[in-house]
């Protein structure tokens, strides 16, 4: 028996991981197209075998890698459990969470910003459409609640809000060195980022705010 084959009986989950968590910092380092499998496979102390062994080929491994990164993402957001929070309360926990996690993951937005250049061939094959849609029924349950206390705005489409949350906190992370640049200020700086965070917030709120008790909504 080899080396490998005794690994993969022993423990094969946990090969597997190995495999996935080396995999998901090629890529983000290097792409889909930069990345090398001798290189994923020497991160994950293997060889190149085990990884075809669990994941087939290069394309399905990168989908894993982005699938996986997407769950750690959802499964995160479910354990804020906001159904019991007061609407604004929630609304604010559900924004900040969104943010920080980018900040906190940026494997996260290095491998979205490199499946936009494959124009999303690779998730087209994944079933991240679905495993993503309790993310956005959180944010939905949030506003209907609100939109029912009298809160929020009513009929505010959940979708369309979430773009622009997740359009704020992934514009300042993903273009920080160049704003840093253009500017003369790291906006991803402790300080700074408090203060764009709670700018941001505002603006969302306002938005949120602004027309209550207007049945037709924006």
């Amino acid at each position: 028996m080899t080396k490998e084959s005794s690994m993969i009986k022993r423990n094969p989950e946990g090969t597997r991981r190995r495999i996935l968590d080396a995999a998901t910092e090629e890529f983000r380092l290097g792409g889909y197209a930069g990345a090398r499998v001798d290189c994923i496979a020497k991160r994950a102390e293997t060889n190149e075998r085990m990884l075809y062994y669990y994941f087939g080929s290069k394309k399905k491994l990168f989908i894993a890698a982005l699938e996986h990164t997407y769950d750690a993402f959802i499964a995160a957001q479910s354990a804020l459990q906001l159904a019991g929070v007061p609407p604004e309360e929630a609304i604010v926990l559900y924004i900040r969470f969104i943010w920080d996690y980018y900040a906190a993951h940026p494997e996260m937005i290095r491998l979205v910003n490199n499946e936009n250049l494959h124009h999303a061939e690779h998730l087209r094959e994944s079933t991240i459409r679905t495993s993503f849609m309790p993310v956005i029924g959180v944010l939905e349950d949030i506003l209907m609640r609100g939109a029912a206390s009298g809160v929020f705005r009513a009929q505010v489409d959940p979708l369309r809000f979430y773009l622009t949350i997740s359009a704020l906190g992934y514009y300042v992370l993903s273009n920080r060195y160049t704003l840093a640049e253009t500017f003369g200020r790291d906006f991803m700086q402790p300080d700074e980022r408090a203060l764009v965070q709670l700018a941001h917030t505002e603006m969302l709120l306002g938005y949120l705010r602004s027309a209550v008790g207007n049945s037709t909504g924006p």
